[in-house]
């Protein structure tokens, strides 16, 4: 069976989760190709020149890692190549996944330090700075941040946490989680110097899941020269060492590969920026349907908001799960649940990947006739606010 379905309908699904996003049908043609010997000469040359088409959407010039693994893996990649047991880490929580990612450098044996806050906006600069200042000592090696907080909407600041560990001369590694938001949002590894950049695949890139990256800085090779966390699989020195003539240590996602170079491919034709520049329209023509609803945005910072996806709040007494699964049951749409404290709160409206103005609105649409099914309050013409928004902004 290619397609699992419960219950049959007519037309396409629409996947408007925050990720995986939908993947377009010349990537899923990529990955149809017959598999090539990774060991043989056409592999080295198809490698080499991938690995060097993946840096410009990082914005860097230095190596990206790739691996046969989700996201998290490349969380665990990030932590056991740079640091040491019992390393002291910087993590803001601003939402679910944040709270994964320091989970995990617990269980590795870091001792984390959590800037807690209301998950409603990006990583708390001022107080990451304060955290810096106060560490005379320089006990905390890493700062951890994620970019784009998939469970709430947010999206940080990178280029302010830079700043602000310049301004407490601070020299602590910053590793970010882009993993909702590369290929989809604004991101400079180099100019905003991050030492560790972790991704996946299944988000802005538009493959399905099953590779991850790391973008590294020479600093953070340094890092890994001396740091004791014990790795194998997740080691940096075998990776490079292959990858200098295409190859790989161990057996790659050869088809994903082959995806990835074509997505790539798709990115540049379309042109980074202009990609970016979709993405915070579609983000905008949401965010006002989402007002005219007379509903509320999780994300309660306008610097904040993420050009991924859009957080909902629902009135008190109302289930956003009810209302995603009838919406799911009524119009053969997937929406994102909300994660962690969120479940049951929220629902999330995904605009990222391969998508253009007709998925938005035929998205919105879906929404607005859920809520009048669900019986949730509220206003009508949302689809008409993102109609009339993305038919005078083009």
């Amino acid at each position: 069976m290619a397609y699992f379905q419960s219950k049959p309908i007519a037309g396409r699904h629409f996947l408007q989760i925050p990720g995986p996003s939908n993947v377009p049908d010349r990537v899923l043609r990529a990955m149809d190709n017959p598999t090539m010997d990774h060991r043989g000469p056409d592999f080295g040359l198809f490698g080499k020149q991938l690995l060097e088409k993946v840096k410009p959407v990082f914005g860097t010039k230095g190596p990206v890692i790739i691996y046969p693994a989700s996201g998290t893996g490349a969380w665990e990649a990030a932590l056991v190549n740079t640091l040491s047991p019992g390393d002291t880490v910087l993590m803001c929580e601003t939402g679910q996944f944040a709270s994964l990612w320091q989970e995990m450098a617990q269980r590795l044996g870091l001792k984390p330090v959590f800037i807690e806050t209301d998950w409603r906006r990006g990583a708390d600069v001022e107080s990451i700075g304060e955290r810096l200042r106060a560490d005379k000592g320089h006990s905390i090696k890493a700062v951890a941040v994620v970019h784009n907080e998939t469970s709430t909407g947010a999206t940080s600041r990178i280029d302010e946490v830079r700043a602000a560990m310049d301004a407490a001369s601070h020299p602590a590694l910053l590793l970010v989680d882009t993993i909702s938001s590369l290929g989809s949002v604004e991101y400079k590894h180099d100019e905003w110097r991050v030492d560790v950049t972790v991704s996946g695949s299944q988000k802005g890139l538009m493959l399905p899941p099953g590779l991850s990256f790391n973008a590294v800085s020479d600093k953070a090779l340094k890092a890994s020269e001396t740091a004791k966390l014990p790795r194998s699989f997740w080691d940096w020195k075998p990776m490079l060492a292959s990858n200098a003539t295409g190859y790989f240590p161990y057996t790659p996602a050869t088809n994903m590969l082959y995806a990835l170079d074509t997505a790539l491919d798709m990115l540049h034709e379309e042109g980074l920026e202009n990609v970016f520049a979709r993405h915070e329209r579609h983000g905008e023509a949401t965010r006002r349907a989402v007002r005219a609803w007379g509903l509320e945005i999780q994300c309660e910072d306008p610097r904040h908001y993420s050009p991924v996806l859009t957080a909902v709040r629902l009135p008190e007494g109302h289930s956003a799960n009810a209302l995603r699964a009838a919406i799911l049951e009524r119009f053969n749409m997937s929406l994102g649940n909300g994660l962690g404290r969120l479940n049951d709160r929220v629902f999330r409206i995904g605009h990222l990947g391969d998508i253009g103005d007709l998925q938005v609105l035929g998205t919105l649409t879906g929404v607005e006739m859920g809520l009048r099914v669900a019986g949730v309050p509220h206003k009508s013409g949302g689809v008409q606010a993102a109609m009339d928004y993305l038919a005078g902004n083009a």
